[in-house]
């Protein structure tokens, strides 16, 4: 009556259920990575969990995928806010960029460092971090009530407590000229084991763009997901926000391995560095 066979019918049915069945396997999947990782864009999600649907038989595909989250409102949605954490105007002096043509090549080469707020139901807490640009991996952080300079300096007391020995005569410290960056005591702490000082030199957070990345990951994919505790709960929950981020979160930069896959040498790079200052750069150059 319709133009169909009864057979046709049937097996409609029969794929619709099994198209149903597996999109509830993979949407399970997702909210059990997204259970510690709250905030993970989609590509690295179906990437996390390629190896699980092939062992169940289920084929998809990027769009589909992205569809299918879509339906369901799991896509991410970031939002955009602004507190200075960066005050150049000051007496100390301040260091040449170092950074712009480097080729990475190996952990401990360059180290990036940054300081971000934290809101909390009790006002803000800051956030020093010291991240290894090859690999992406926070080697140090420091949480503080103040924006001062001992917390960018116990950052960096972690980062240097895992450096391996005879590392440091070749490694590059980049920052931003905060006077957090630029005061005695940090510099003191740099010189006394021969690290290269760098800075940015005009502002540009694209002269730091692997640093505010990382910042921006950490609030996107976990903060922003939860409401502001009180400070001690922020505190107790940043440690295993980090951890997740090193050991569990794969980067599209590092050939989607996790930050301590690559720290540690487990799979090997193609895409070590990014130059956005040059790359903007070079655009305005061709415009003109």
């Amino acid at each position: 009556m319709f133009g169909f066979t009864r057979q046709a019918y049937y097996q409609l049915q029969k794929y619709e259920y099994k198209c149903r069945a597996q999109s509830q396997i993979v949407l399970e999947m997702v909210l059990n990575e997204r259970s510690s990782l709250p905030g993970i864009g989609g590509r690295k999600l179906l990437n996390m969990i390629s190896m699980p649907m092939k062992r169940e038989n289920i084929q998809i595909g990027r769009d589909a995928f992205f569809d299918l989250l879509r339906e369901n409102h799991l896509l991410v949605r970031h939002r955009k806010t602004k507190v200075v954490t960066t005050d150049s105007r000051h007496r100390y002096r301040r260091y040449p960029n170092l950074i712009r043509d480097i080729l990475l090549t190996r952990p401990h080469q360059l180290w990036v460092s940054d300081i971000t707020y934290i809101a909390t139901s009790e006002g803000y807490l800051y956030l020093s971090l010291i991240t290894d640009a090859y690999s992406r991996k926070i080697v140090g952080w420091n949480l503080s009530n103040k924006l001062d300079a001992d917390s960018a300096v116990y950052a960096l007391e972690m980062a240097l407590s895992g450096l391996p020995d005879n590392k440091a005569d070749n490694l590059i410290h980049h920052s931003d000229r905060g006077v957090q960056y630029c005061c005695d005591k940090y510099i003191a702490k740099l010189r006394s084991i021969h690290i290269s000082i760098s800075m940015t030199e005009n502002g540009d957070p694209l002269e730091n763009a692997i640093a505010e990345r990382v910042n921006g990951t950490l609030k996107t994919e976990w903060l922003y997901k939860t409401s502001p505790g009180t400070k001690k709960e922020t505190a107790q929950r940043l440690s295993g926000i980090i951890d997740a981020y090193n050991t569990r979160r794969p980067h599209l930069s590092i050939n989607m391995l996790t930050p301590e896959a690559a720290h540690s040498g487990e799979g090997e790079l193609t895409r070590h560095w990014k130059n956005y200052w040059k790359e903007k750069h070079n655009k305005i150059s061709c415009d003109e």
